[in-house]
């Protein structure tokens, strides 16, 4: 997985909800990845759980599917969440 150098900033991600023309982030593992292109993302949420301009790492070992749904062709990677 090639992760670009780019930092963003927790403030940053929270602003990419899909509102206002923005994309729509979630971060995952310290790493940011913009979903706006996946169908399970259409509605501006998944699966009525989790919203994007969040992190997610604590929520995915709840989910159904592991780390390999962030391969998918629709999921980019935007970069490392600020620490």
């Amino acid at each position: 997985m090639n992760i670009p150098d780019r930092i963003i900033p927790l403030l940053e991600l929270r602003r990419n909800t899909g509102e206002r023309y923005s994309r729509m982030w979630i971060a995952h593992n310290g790493i940011v990845y913009d979903v706006t292109d996946c169908p399970k993302w259409r509605t501006g949420m998944h699966e009525f759980l989790h919203f994007p301009g969040q992190d997610l790492s604590g929520e995915l070992t709840d989910a159904p599917h592991e780390e390999e749904v962030f391969k998918h062709d629709c999921v980019k990677i935007v970069g490392r969440l600020e620490s």
